[in-house]
């Protein structure tokens, strides 16, 4: 047997391992409600709507609801017992955004800490229409095409595929 067949199947063996891998344990943060859910359902939606407006500080794109970061779970469990606690929505996420900043919210208020962050778009959205009009006026009086610059055969080499 070559060397490259011996790679080749190490390969493919590693490959289809790796693939079981994610057949055997389907990605499903293991989160605290799984394990005990809150019992009184006014508690759990305002559970489950506090852990989709939070965002998991490790992947940063994620809520912690989808998070299986250490730090989203133990965000979880916080807010979990905050709310078994008696703590308001919005004590808790007084909470948080004191601990972690106004990044930890996907919506986060409208303050002067936070203008860039609202305008940003608009402001790159106006910046590159206002680009595009100045490439665009300065290139209004310019002709279509330049003769001088382009030179047209009208009949092909006799040497040039066709």
């Amino acid at each position: 047997m070559s060397l490259r067949v011996i790679v080749t199947a190490l390969m493919l063996l590693g490959l289809v391992l790796h693939a079981g891998q994610g057949w055997a344990a389907p990605h499903t943060p293991l989160t605290v409600e799984a394990l005990s859910p809150l019992e009184d359902p006014d508690q759990r939606a305002r559970y489950e709507r506090l852990i989709r407006e939070i965002r998991c500080l490790v992947c940063q794109n994620e809520p912690i609801a989808d998070s299986n970061a250490p730090l989203a779970r133990d965000l979880r469990r916080e807010i979990r017992e905050r709310i078994e606690g008696g703590s308001t929505d919005r004590e808790i996420i007084e909470f948080l955004t004191a601990r972690y900043g106004d990044f930890v919210l996907y919506r986060p208020p409208f303050s002067p800490r936070t203008w860039l962050l609202w305008f940003a778009p608009g402001l790159l959205l106006l910046g590159g229409g206002w680009v595009f009009w100045r490439v665009l006026s300065s290139r209004a009086d310019k002709p279509l095409d330049d003769e001088d610059e382009w030179s047209e055969d009208p009949e092909p080499a006799e040497d040039t595929p066709r």
